[in-house]
């Protein structure tokens, strides 16, 4: 195994270039477990753990640029008020230890449709910005994961940033695991509202084959949120939302759950994240 350090992120992409091989690794918190249980043994790896420009975030025209080497516990002491949904999310990643080391940037270049990252991103209208020696592109977070495991990054291409609006309204994310902590979610759920411009967004995780939003129900809570008078919502409202949202699901029988749990466990989650969320607006 070659192991690559650069110091740079120049030197990183230069490095990517001649190893379009090579795996990068930040926190190391996915990579190195599957080294550990010898699932995956890299050709090269490559070490982004010294470079300074991935752990930056900041304002970016009216956006948040940030940087794949902030840690999930920088993002919700430093970023908890400006993005509450990927707070929540990243309150539940595994330990203490996991969330100081941890990474975004991680989940994203993983790819993996649990990673608890995922559905407030998407709730959001997150762009995943890649970077190759030649070129940096947005790529959109809806288009980035193309399967399981799998995302949109070309060989010679490295994970920057993430760019996204800080919250208009309230946000809300919520998870079913097989306990409260140091679990992959069976599924999991995320929800953001936008009073000024009447939209909702969604996010599942878990339950698909990629991270997917529920596009039904999003078009449909749009059309019955009362926006000026903001009344309670119906309880038929309630249910019809997490309905549409288990309906977007595409989950699959496995070792943590069934299908059927799963679209039972979505809609219960759509229902109290929105309950929630509209209550605090």
């Amino acid at each position: 195994m070659e192991f690559l350090q650069p110091a740079t992120w120049a030197e990183a992409l230069d490095m990517k270039a001649a190893h379009p091989e090579a795996t990068p690794i930040a926190g190391g918190t996915d990579v190195m477990v599957e080294i550990n249980l010898d699932h995956r043994r890299p050709a090269t790896i490559l070490d982004l753990t010294r470079i300074r420009d991935l752990r930056e975030w900041g304002p970016s025209d009216g956006t948040l640029r940030i940087g794949a080497g902030v840690t999930y516990t920088r993002l919700i002491d430093e970023l908890g008020d400006r993005l509450p949904g990927l707070a929540m999310a990243s309150r539940t990643v595994g330990s203490p230890q996991i969330r100081n080391r941890g990474t975004v940037g991680g989940n994203l270049g993983t790819a993996s449709p649990a990673g608890d990252a995922h559905p407030p991103l998407l709730a959001s209208d997150a762009w995943v910005e890649l970077a190759s020696r030649s070129a940096t592109r947005h790529v959109q977070i809806g288009e980035f994961f193309t399967g399981p495991k799998r995302n949109a990054m070309r060989n010679d291409e490295l994970i920057a940033a993430f760019v996204v609006q800080p919250a208009r309204g309230p946000q809300q994310f919520s998870k079913v695991g097989t306990r409260n902590a140091m679990v992959i979610a069976v599924c999991s759920f995320a929800l953001s509202i936008d009073p000024a411009h009447m939209r909702v967004g969604t996010g599942i995780g878990s339950a698909g084959p990629t991270p997917l939003r529920a596009a039904a129900a999003e078009r449909f809570i749009e059309g019955e949120l009362d926006w000026e008078r903001r009344r309670p919502l119906s309880r038929a409202t309630l249910s019809r939302f997490g309905d549409l949202v288990a309906s977007a699901a595409r989950p699959i029988d496995d070792v943590r759950g069934t299908a059927a749990y799963r679209r039972h466990a979505l809609a219960v989650l759509a229902r109290r994240c929105l309950e929630w969320a509209w209550a605090a607006r």
